[in-house]
């Protein structure tokens, strides 16, 4: 690409990614539940982290989460350092031609080969970071994994995400040598979709990689759950119990699939540390998430995030001097590879803090659905204290750590809103 009508390309591009920029500003700003609960007369409940867990378990929790920050931000860190040396140096384009070299070094191997070294260099790097995390878990008790059994679900993430990634790099390069001024239209198109096709395709592809299900028996409990759904006017085809305890202690639960893949499913730690009002709780929380669709609204933005990402490539890539700088003859070269993975990772971390801001308000509407389904707040506040304690949820994590890594509202925060939510309804 070159003279008045690359730069008019490049033009094109980063309009394209301002206006789908533009678009998602639009969708936080209108999508999300902002404000849910009005005051209550005599104010607000205070949030009070203290009365979460009781003290010898507060100071366990703490200690956990102290443990644990600095690993999670020393993986963080070296991957995106991993990243950037091979995405902002000739490194990279030489891993990828050397990978590909006893396949012949054609197109095809250095794209497809030359992603997945990239992905596994960077996960070899922080492999040693991961191990200690895990360990920190397996010391204070929430990860049950031996060690081979966590090798066996890091390979597999691994693989999953080095197949999936080579192939949408594939599709993208192809597009660059198909249209070289217009591709990165198409791509944001592309990418678009393959974020649609991914969030539907999650739950029947890749869940069963790494837990087994098996229906729960016939009972109160899973009629109790069925007709949950049914009054939240979101009726599933099965409920489900996922052998969660292979790997961890922890308690959760979730509603996965759509139409006629839709079911409830819980982790079989859950349903062995709670009690049913807990378990119909923590299941009427997931069941909100469906009923005010926020799977597809963030699929709606993760679609456009994409689609500005690959825009915003569209005018990076296309920039003569920075292809130089990699080794990449053109955007079509196999050698942009380490630099399309570096560049994904920026735009991942720069939109943490906004998709965690986002997610705590739709966490919060979920409680509120949760409250509304069940009318028992007192179930609700046990469970929560119950998951934090289990879970070793730092009731009070630094302001800015919540801010940009929190997706969750704190068990505090989440126990206050439940108690505005009696009082207005003690007051109505």
């Amino acid at each position: 690409m070159s003279g008045a009508g690359g730069m008019n390309a490049r033009r094109a591009a980063l309009l394209a990614a301002v206006v789908l920029g533009a678009a998602v500003v639009v969708v936080i700003v209108v999508v999300p539940p902002w404000t849910l609960l009005p005051e209550p007369a005599g104010g607000r409940t205070p949030v009070d982290p203290g009365a979460v867990l009781p003290p010898e378990l507060l100071e366990r929790a703490e200690s956990f989460a102290a443990a644990l920050r600095p690993a999670s931000l020393t993986s963080l860190l070296l991957g995106l350092a991993v990243s950037a040396v091979l995405g902002l140096t000739r490194l990279g384009a030489r891993l990828v031609r050397a990978v590909a070299a006893p396949f012949g070094g054609e197109w095809v191997p250095q794209v497809l080969l030359g992603t997945a070294a990239v992905i596994v260099v960077g996960r070899l790097v922080t492999l040693p970071v991961s191990a200690y995390a895990e360990a920190v878990r397996h010391r204070y008790g929430l990860s049950t994994r031996g060690w081979g059994l966590w090798l066996r679900d890091v390979a597999v993430s691994t693989a999953i995400s080095a197949v999936v990634t080579a192939l949408a790099l594939m599709s993208f390069l192809w597009l660059v040598r198909r249209a070289p001024r217009t591709w990165w239209a198409w791509a944001s198109a592309a990418a678009a979709g393959f974020v649609v096709v991914g969030s539907f395709l999650y739950p029947v592809v890749i869940e069963p990689a790494f837990n087994r299900f098996e229906p729960l028996p016939a009972g109160e409990l899973r009629a109790r759950l069925l007709d949950l759904a049914e009054e939240n006017g979101t009726p599933v085809q099965d409920v489900l119990v996922s052998d969660a305890s292979r790997r961890t202690t922890a308690l959760n639960a979730y509603v996965s699939g759509f139409g006629s893949t839709r079911r409830i499913v819980v982790y079989d730690t859950t349903l062995e540390q709670l009690p049913p009002d807990g378990v119909a709780s923590i299941v009427a929380h997931e069941l909100g998430h469906v009923v005010h669709r926020d799977v597809l609204t963030g699929t709606l933005i993760g679609a456009l995030g994409a689609a500005v990402a690959v825009a915003l490539s569209g005018w990076l890539l296309s920039w003569t001097p920075l292809l130089r700088r990699v080794g990449a003859r053109s955007t079509a070269d196999p050698a942009v590879v380490p630099l399309v993975l570096f560049l994904l990772s920026v735009g991942g971390l720069l939109s943490t803090p906004v998709q965690n801001l986002v997610s705590r308000q739709v966490e919060t509407r979920a409680d509120l659905r949760a409250l509304e389904l069940t009318g028992d707040a007192e179930a609700f506040v046990a469970m929560q204290r119950q998951l934090a304690a289990t879970n070793l949820n730092d009731p009070d994590p630094p302001e800015a750590w919540h801010w940009f890594f929190g997706s969750h509202p704190t068990a505090a925060q989440r126990i206050a809103f439940a108690r505005d939510w009696q009082l207005l309804e003690d007051a109505g």
